[in-house]
Protein backbone atom coordinates (compact mmCIF):
# COMPACT_ATOMS: atom_id res chain seq x y z
CA UNK A 1 0.00 0.00 0.00
CA UNK A 2 1.16 3.33 -0.94
CA UNK A 3 3.01 5.92 1.70
CA UNK A 4 0.39 4.33 4.52
CA UNK A 5 1.45 5.20 7.66
CA UNK A 6 -0.03 6.07 11.60
CA UNK A 7 0.51 7.75 14.83
CA UNK A 8 -0.92 6.52 17.88
CA UNK A 9 -1.66 9.63 19.74
CA UNK A 10 -3.19 10.89 23.21
CA UNK A 11 -7.33 11.27 23.31
CA UNK A 12 -9.64 14.19 22.81
CA UNK A 13 -14.60 21.08 21.11
CA UNK A 14 -17.58 23.32 21.30
CA UNK A 15 -18.80 26.30 18.98
CA UNK A 16 -21.58 27.54 17.17
CA UNK A 17 -22.20 27.66 13.30
CA UNK A 18 -25.33 26.04 11.77
CA UNK A 19 -25.04 23.44 9.01
CA UNK A 20 -25.86 24.61 5.93
CA UNK A 21 -29.80 23.77 5.75
CA UNK A 22 -30.24 22.46 2.08
CA UNK A 23 -31.53 19.61 1.52
CA UNK A 24 -29.77 16.31 2.80
CA UNK A 25 -29.09 13.96 -0.25
CA UNK A 26 -31.24 11.28 -0.95
CA UNK A 27 -29.07 8.63 -2.30
CA UNK A 28 -26.26 7.49 -4.70
CA UNK A 29 -23.18 9.96 -5.69
CA UNK A 30 -23.33 14.11 -5.43
CA UNK A 31 -20.49 16.12 -5.56
CA UNK A 32 -19.29 18.56 -2.78
CA UNK A 33 -16.02 19.37 -4.30
CA UNK A 34 -13.16 18.03 -6.25
CA UNK A 35 -9.85 16.28 -5.22
CA UNK A 36 -6.79 17.90 -4.97
CA UNK A 37 -4.80 16.02 -2.63
CA UNK A 38 -2.37 12.69 -2.79
CA UNK A 39 -2.88 11.74 0.70
CA UNK A 40 -5.16 12.56 4.02
CA UNK A 41 -5.01 12.20 7.37
CA UNK A 42 -8.06 10.61 8.91
CA UNK A 43 -8.47 10.60 12.99
CA UNK A 44 -9.60 7.57 14.28
CA UNK A 45 -11.69 8.62 17.82
CA UNK A 46 -12.06 6.14 20.42
CA UNK A 47 -14.37 7.95 22.88
CA UNK A 48 -16.42 7.12 25.98
CA UNK A 49 -19.93 7.62 25.55
CA UNK A 50 -22.44 7.94 28.32
CA UNK A 51 -26.00 7.76 27.37
CA UNK A 52 -28.03 10.73 27.78
CA UNK A 53 -24.74 12.94 28.50
CA UNK A 54 -25.20 15.16 26.17
CA UNK A 55 -23.04 17.88 27.41
CA UNK A 56 -20.24 15.50 28.66
CA UNK A 57 -19.92 13.26 25.53
CA UNK A 58 -19.24 16.61 23.54
CA UNK A 59 -17.09 17.72 25.69
CA UNK A 60 -15.09 14.25 25.19
CA UNK A 61 -15.85 14.94 21.53
CA UNK A 62 -13.85 18.65 21.83
CA UNK A 63 -10.63 16.83 23.47
CA UNK A 64 -10.91 14.17 20.67
CA UNK A 65 -10.91 16.74 18.30
CA UNK A 66 -7.82 19.31 20.22
CA UNK A 67 -6.05 15.83 19.46
CA UNK A 68 -6.83 15.10 16.14
CA UNK A 69 -6.08 18.61 15.02
CA UNK A 70 -2.22 18.07 16.79
CA UNK A 71 -1.64 15.14 14.76
CA UNK A 72 -2.88 17.17 11.57
CA UNK A 73 -5.45 15.21 10.52
CA UNK A 74 -7.87 16.04 7.55
CA UNK A 75 -10.83 13.84 8.68
CA UNK A 76 -12.25 12.81 12.37
CA UNK A 77 -13.97 9.57 12.62
CA UNK A 78 -16.44 8.82 15.50
CA UNK A 79 -18.12 6.18 16.50
CA UNK A 80 -22.33 5.61 16.48
CA UNK A 81 -24.78 7.39 18.43
CA UNK A 82 -22.08 9.27 20.77
CA UNK A 83 -24.30 11.79 21.53
CA UNK A 84 -27.07 10.49 23.23
CA UNK A 85 -26.38 6.92 23.39
CA UNK A 86 -26.64 3.76 21.34
CA UNK A 87 -30.00 2.14 21.99
CA UNK A 88 -31.13 4.90 24.66
CA UNK A 89 -34.98 5.60 24.78
CA UNK A 90 -34.72 9.03 26.71
CA UNK A 91 -33.42 9.45 22.93
CA UNK A 92 -36.89 10.08 22.02
CA UNK A 93 -37.46 13.24 23.24
CA UNK A 94 -33.61 14.33 23.23
CA UNK A 95 -32.83 14.23 19.96
CA UNK A 96 -32.50 17.05 17.91
CA UNK A 97 -33.39 17.34 14.10
CA UNK A 98 -30.75 17.46 11.25
CA UNK A 99 -29.82 19.94 10.57
CA UNK A 100 -30.75 21.23 14.65
CA UNK A 101 -29.40 21.41 17.46
CA UNK A 102 -26.65 18.67 18.08
CA UNK A 103 -26.10 18.53 14.43
CA UNK A 104 -25.36 22.58 14.34
CA UNK A 105 -22.78 21.72 17.02
CA UNK A 106 -20.93 19.41 14.89
CA UNK A 107 -20.86 21.82 12.31
CA UNK A 108 -19.60 24.08 14.49
CA UNK A 109 -16.97 21.84 15.59
CA UNK A 110 -15.85 21.21 12.62
CA UNK A 111 -15.68 24.69 11.58
CA UNK A 112 -13.35 25.98 14.58
CA UNK A 113 -10.56 22.79 14.08
CA UNK A 114 -10.73 22.81 10.43
CA UNK A 115 -11.68 19.32 10.05
CA UNK A 116 -14.32 17.08 8.15
CA UNK A 117 -16.27 15.16 10.81
CA UNK A 118 -18.12 11.98 10.36
CA UNK A 119 -20.13 11.11 13.43
CA UNK A 120 -23.12 8.88 14.46
CA UNK A 121 -26.11 10.33 16.09
CA UNK A 122 -29.69 10.27 16.85
CA UNK A 123 -32.33 12.03 15.39
CA UNK A 124 -35.50 13.15 15.43
CA UNK A 125 -37.75 13.68 12.40
CA UNK A 126 -41.57 14.15 13.86
CA UNK A 127 -42.36 10.67 15.59
CA UNK A 128 -39.62 9.18 14.35
CA UNK A 129 -36.00 8.52 16.25
CA UNK A 130 -33.47 7.07 13.28
CA UNK A 131 -30.18 6.00 14.15
CA UNK A 132 -27.94 8.59 11.98
CA UNK A 133 -24.56 9.25 10.87
CA UNK A 134 -23.55 12.95 9.22
CA UNK A 135 -20.29 13.80 7.23
CA UNK A 136 -19.57 17.31 7.65
CA UNK A 137 -16.94 19.16 6.09
CA UNK A 138 -14.17 22.26 7.36
CA UNK A 139 -16.83 24.51 6.32
CA UNK A 140 -19.72 23.27 8.30
CA UNK A 141 -21.15 22.38 5.80
CA UNK A 142 -23.66 18.86 5.59
CA UNK A 143 -22.32 16.81 2.92
CA UNK A 144 -24.17 13.87 3.71
CA UNK A 145 -26.49 11.68 6.00
CA UNK A 146 -27.47 8.22 6.09
CA UNK A 147 -29.89 6.63 8.05
CA UNK A 148 -29.52 2.96 9.79
CA UNK A 149 -31.25 0.52 7.91
CA UNK A 150 -30.30 -2.71 10.31
CA UNK A 151 -31.78 -1.01 13.48
CA UNK A 152 -32.02 -4.38 15.63
CA UNK A 153 -35.28 -3.42 16.64
CA UNK A 154 -35.79 -5.71 19.96
CA UNK A 155 -33.44 -3.71 21.69
CA UNK A 156 -35.45 -0.11 22.49
CA UNK A 157 -39.56 0.09 22.90
CA UNK A 158 -40.33 1.65 20.50
CA UNK A 159 -37.02 1.15 18.13
CA UNK A 160 -35.35 3.26 15.69
CA UNK A 161 -37.64 3.91 12.77
CA UNK A 162 -35.73 2.40 9.90
CA UNK A 163 -33.83 4.08 6.83
CA UNK A 164 -34.37 3.56 2.57
CA UNK A 165 -31.86 1.45 1.40
CA UNK A 166 -31.89 3.44 -1.61
CA UNK A 167 -30.98 6.00 1.06
CA UNK A 168 -27.00 4.50 1.03
CA UNK A 169 -24.72 6.55 -0.90
CA UNK A 170 -21.22 8.52 -1.28
CA UNK A 171 -20.44 11.67 -1.64
CA UNK A 172 -17.24 13.19 -4.21
CA UNK A 173 -14.83 15.43 -1.72
CA UNK A 174 -11.37 16.26 -1.95
CA UNK A 175 -10.60 13.37 -0.77
CA UNK A 176 -12.32 11.36 -3.14
CA UNK A 177 -15.57 9.41 -2.89
CA UNK A 178 -16.61 9.05 0.81
CA UNK A 179 -19.28 6.74 1.71
CA UNK A 180 -20.91 6.60 5.53
CA UNK A 181 -23.43 3.35 6.77
CA UNK A 182 -23.52 2.59 10.39
CA UNK A 183 -22.46 -0.67 12.62
CA UNK A 184 -25.31 -3.43 11.44
CA UNK A 185 -25.62 -2.09 8.31
CA UNK A 186 -22.20 -3.75 6.85
CA UNK A 187 -23.74 -7.16 8.70
CA UNK A 188 -26.27 -7.04 5.13
CA UNK A 189 -24.68 -8.38 1.55
CA UNK A 190 -27.70 -6.69 -0.30
CA UNK A 191 -26.32 -3.15 1.42
CA UNK A 192 -22.41 -4.15 0.51
CA UNK A 193 -23.09 -4.98 -2.54
CA UNK A 194 -25.00 -0.89 -3.15
CA UNK A 195 -21.60 0.54 -1.54
CA UNK A 196 -19.80 -2.07 -3.92
CA UNK A 197 -21.14 -0.78 -7.01
CA UNK A 198 -20.45 2.96 -5.57
CA UNK A 199 -17.23 2.69 -5.93
CA UNK A 200 -16.00 4.60 -2.77
CA UNK A 201 -12.30 5.46 -2.40
CA UNK A 202 -12.94 5.57 1.52
CA UNK A 203 -15.99 4.07 3.65
CA UNK A 204 -16.27 6.03 7.14
CA UNK A 205 -18.21 3.58 9.73
CA UNK A 206 -19.65 4.23 13.25
CA UNK A 207 -19.86 1.56 15.23
CA UNK A 208 -21.36 0.82 18.48
CA UNK A 209 -19.81 -2.91 18.79
CA UNK A 210 -21.37 -4.11 22.19
CA UNK A 211 -20.79 -7.53 23.94
CA UNK A 212 -21.01 -9.48 27.49
CA UNK A 213 -17.96 -8.70 29.53
CA UNK A 214 -16.44 -11.97 29.54
CA UNK A 215 -16.42 -12.11 25.50
CA UNK A 216 -13.90 -8.95 25.15
CA UNK A 217 -11.36 -9.13 23.93
CA UNK A 218 -12.02 -12.14 21.43
CA UNK A 219 -15.14 -10.34 20.58
CA UNK A 220 -13.06 -7.54 18.89
CA UNK A 221 -11.52 -9.98 16.08
CA UNK A 222 -15.09 -10.46 15.06
CA UNK A 223 -15.11 -6.69 14.09
CA UNK A 224 -12.02 -6.44 12.66
CA UNK A 225 -12.82 -9.55 10.59
CA UNK A 226 -16.08 -8.23 9.36
CA UNK A 227 -14.02 -4.38 8.54
CA UNK A 228 -11.48 -6.62 6.91
CA UNK A 229 -13.70 -8.39 4.75
CA UNK A 230 -15.90 -5.63 3.65
CA UNK A 231 -12.85 -3.43 2.63
CA UNK A 232 -11.21 -6.25 0.52
CA UNK A 233 -14.93 -6.54 -1.02
CA UNK A 234 -15.61 -2.38 -1.80
CA UNK A 235 -11.68 -2.43 -2.71
CA UNK A 236 -11.10 1.11 -0.79
CA UNK A 237 -10.18 1.64 2.98
CA UNK A 238 -12.39 1.12 5.65
CA UNK A 239 -12.19 3.24 9.15
CA UNK A 240 -14.92 1.38 11.51
CA UNK A 241 -14.54 3.60 14.63
CA UNK A 242 -16.17 2.14 18.06
CA UNK A 243 -17.07 2.96 21.09
CA UNK A 244 -15.67 2.93 24.78
CA UNK A 245 -18.77 2.61 27.92
CA UNK A 246 -21.43 0.35 28.99
CA UNK A 247 -24.67 0.11 27.79
CA UNK A 248 -27.07 1.39 29.87
CA UNK A 249 -30.61 -0.21 28.85
CA UNK A 250 -32.97 -2.52 27.54
CA UNK A 251 -31.95 -5.98 27.17
CA UNK A 252 -28.41 -5.93 26.07
CA UNK A 253 -27.98 -3.63 29.67
CA UNK A 254 -24.20 -4.23 31.23
CA UNK A 255 -23.12 -5.11 28.11
CA UNK A 256 -19.53 -3.34 27.11
CA UNK A 257 -18.42 -1.17 24.01
CA UNK A 258 -14.65 -2.39 23.97
CA UNK A 259 -13.12 -0.25 21.58
CA UNK A 260 -10.73 -1.94 19.03
CA UNK A 261 -11.74 0.46 16.15
CA UNK A 262 -10.08 -0.56 13.40
CA UNK A 263 -8.72 0.79 10.12
CA UNK A 264 -8.14 -1.68 6.83
CA UNK A 265 -6.89 -0.66 3.68
CA UNK A 266 -8.50 -1.69 -0.29
CA UNK A 267 -7.04 -5.31 -0.10
CA UNK A 268 -8.21 -6.53 3.79
CA UNK A 269 -5.25 -5.71 5.80
CA UNK A 270 -4.67 -4.43 9.06
CA UNK A 271 -3.52 -0.48 9.03
CA UNK A 272 -4.66 0.18 12.61
CA UNK A 273 -6.48 -1.35 15.16
CA UNK A 274 -7.11 0.76 18.51
CA UNK A 275 -7.07 0.09 21.99
CA UNK A 276 -8.89 -2.71 23.73
CA UNK A 277 -11.59 -1.12 26.31
CA UNK A 278 -9.88 2.56 26.27
CA UNK A 279 -10.09 5.60 24.54
CA UNK A 280 -7.92 6.56 21.91
CA UNK A 281 -7.36 8.75 19.10
CA UNK A 282 -5.07 7.32 16.49
CA UNK A 283 -4.22 9.55 12.81
CA UNK A 284 -3.77 7.68 9.98
CA UNK A 285 -1.92 8.66 7.04
CA UNK A 286 -4.20 7.17 3.41
CA UNK A 287 -3.58 7.79 0.10
CA UNK A 288 -6.58 9.80 -1.73
CA UNK A 289 -7.30 7.03 -4.22
CA UNK A 290 -8.80 8.44 -7.67
CA UNK A 291 -10.82 5.61 -9.18
CA UNK A 292 -13.92 8.11 -10.17
CA UNK A 293 -11.80 10.52 -11.79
Amino acid sequence: MRDIMFLLLGAFTLGSAALDARAVPAGGVTKAGSMGKSTMRVAVCQILAIDGDREGNFRRIEYALETAQAGHADIAAFPESVILGWENPDAHRMATTIPGGDSDRIAALARKFGLMIAIGLDEKDGEHLYDSAILVDKAGKLLWKHRKLNVLPELMDPPYSVGKPEGIGAVDTEYGRIGVVICADTFVDAYAERIRELKPDLMLIPYGWAAEVEKWPEHEKNMERLVLSRANMWKCPVVGTDLVGVMMHGPWKGQTYGGGSVVADGSGNVLALLRDRDVEVCVVELPVMSRNK
